[in-house]
């Protein structure tokens, strides 16, 4: 689905941005998940993800992205979930990213590649701490209003057997 037709189907502004679910290099003989807490919002944790710049497309800003949240974008990109999805920010959180009512996501599932090193010390630091969970503990960390689009996600690449 076109990015633009699915922000039409609504009067609300979306932000059109990215997200890498993100695993260990691991992977596949373990499964665990990249969640960092944000360094503005305390107790807020999420995957890596950012928006789409003019004239970027969502992989070209998966790998920007990276390389400014977490110091490398040594990955290796194993699905794209097939669709757009959306979640609206809570009032609070609003304010702040005015004039969006949220944000319209593509979906990467990513392994870190084997020798890639984690820095979050980036130019603009955006986390606070980061660590590698499994999956009840990456549910039990997301922030609620999010929860939803990585449930989709994330049941998405598990029917597809990634993981």
């Amino acid at each position: 689905m076109d990015i633009h037709n699915e922000q039409q189907t609504t009067n609300k502004n979306y932000r059109p941005n990215v997200a890498a679910i993100l695993l260990s290099a691991n992977y596949p003989s373990v499964c665990e998940f990249f969640i960092a807490e944000r360094l503005d919002l305390k107790n807020v944790w999420q995957f890596p993800q950012g928006g789409i710049d003019p004239g970027e497309t969502p992989k070209e800003t998966l790998y920007r992205e990276l390389e400014e949240e977490i110091g490398t974008n040594e990955i290796e990109i194993i699905a794209e979930y097939p669709e757009w999805l959306k979640y609206d920010f809570p009032s609070t959180i609003a304010k702040k990213m005015y004039p969006f009512d949220g944000q319209i996501q593509r979906y990467f599932l990513v392994k870190l590649k084997k020798d890639s090193l984690i820095n979050i010390q980036t130019e603009k630091p955006e986390f606070a701490r980061y660590e590698f969970v499994d999956f009840d503990t990456l549910m039990q960390r997301i922030i609620s209003f999010k929860k939803h689009v990585y449930i989709k996600a994330l049941q998405y690449f598990k029917k597809e057997g990634y993981i």
